[in-house]
């Protein structure tokens, strides 16, 4: 088994896309990806849109020996999009390659009315069934009844999880759970996973309180003792906060908890953590946004040169 993420906060995006490649089956999760539209007050700087960009190229590359497409919800930031905004996936440029993947897909039961209106824009732009998958099995697949999004009772609804299994290996991709119920804890305890990758607890949240947050380290403490490598992102490294919390439990845990990047062998790459920096750093010409979105930029050209002189000092 081979598992590649592919765009994640610690690799410079928003999302959770993840390939796993079996003997016969490649398996792509979440092809989606997208950019805080506003932190601190400002847009995404170049640097991200270029992050954003790679990441499109590679989910687009992904797409054309993929055999399934799972869907573990419907935010923007996971899904190829109808009404994508400018750093988002839209569906335009990854209709032809969805129509042999079979869709794997997680109801529209108990969620927003925007998020039950992707499901249907997504099967009706795709042309394709979007099979409910909650609770079934194919093969070296099998996915998890609803768990909640985050907190139970919250309002980012509820998500599907994803275990994939070969030769006794087993890779869960647990997507936003951001360790906040124990639902979802108990379903990959269960699972008996040696790898999993989930959200971590939203640390840059105000609206997370203390308390939250110790239950968030006493759940994310229980299951690093249950597997082999536990990849904790997405919500988690928003901020630079969010990685010391990271650090922290590694320390605890004999480091079997990493983040995307670490257990990608990349150097992370918290743009959106580093927003404001990077306007010091770079800052963008006043139009700058209106013309990438009318397509009269090309980021990766203008400015890739700037970006990696910035890395290097």
């Amino acid at each position: 088994m081979q598992i590649e993420i592919l765009g994640t906060e610690s690799l410079g995006v928003r999302g959770l896309c993840t390939i796993v490649r079996t003997r016969d089956r490649n398996v792509i999760i979440d092809p989606g990806v997208a950019l805080g539209f506003r932190r601190h007050g400002l847009m995404p700087h170049p640097a991200q849109v270029i992050a954003s960009e790679k990441t499109k190229g590679l989910i687009i590359k992904a797409l054309q020996d993929t055999t399934d497409i799972v869907i573990s919800h419907y935010h923007g930031d996971h899904i190829p999009l109808v009404d994508a905004n400018p750093y988002q996936l839209s569906i335009k440029r990854v209709v032809k390659l969805c129509q042999r993947p079979h869709f794997w897909t997680k109801g529209t039961k108990n969620i927003s009315y925007n998020q039950a209106n992707r499901a249907k824009a997504l099967a009706n732009s795709t042309g394709r069934t979007l099979t409910i998958a909650e609770g079934k099995t194919d093969g070296p697949l099998t996915f998890s009844l609803s768990v909640p999004h985050g907190k139970r009772w919250g309002r980012g609804g509820s998500v599907m999880m994803t275990r994939v299994e070969e030769n006794g290996e087993v890779f869960i991709h647990a997507s936003d759970i951001q360790m906040l119920n124990d639902e979802a804890i108990k379903q990959i305890i269960a699972w008996q996973p040696n790898v999993v990758l989930a959200s971590g607890p939203p640390i840059y949240l105000s609206s997370l309180t203390l308390e939250e947050q110790k239950d968030a380290l006493r759940r994310t403490l229980r299951l690093a003792e249950k597997v082999d490598t536990l990849i904790l992102d997405h919500h988690l490294m928003r901020s630079r906060k969010g990685e010391q919390w990271l650090d922290y439990v590694s320390s605890l845990t004999k480091h079997k908890v990493v983040c995307a990047a670490d257990f990608m062998g990349f150097h992370r790459n918290l743009l959106e953590a580093d927003r404001v920096f990077w306007y010091k750093k770079l800052p963008v010409p006043d139009g700058w946004h209106r013309a990438y979105a009318h397509g009269e930029i090309d980021v990766v050209s203008e400015w890739s040169d700037k970006v990696a002189q910035v890395r290097m000092t």
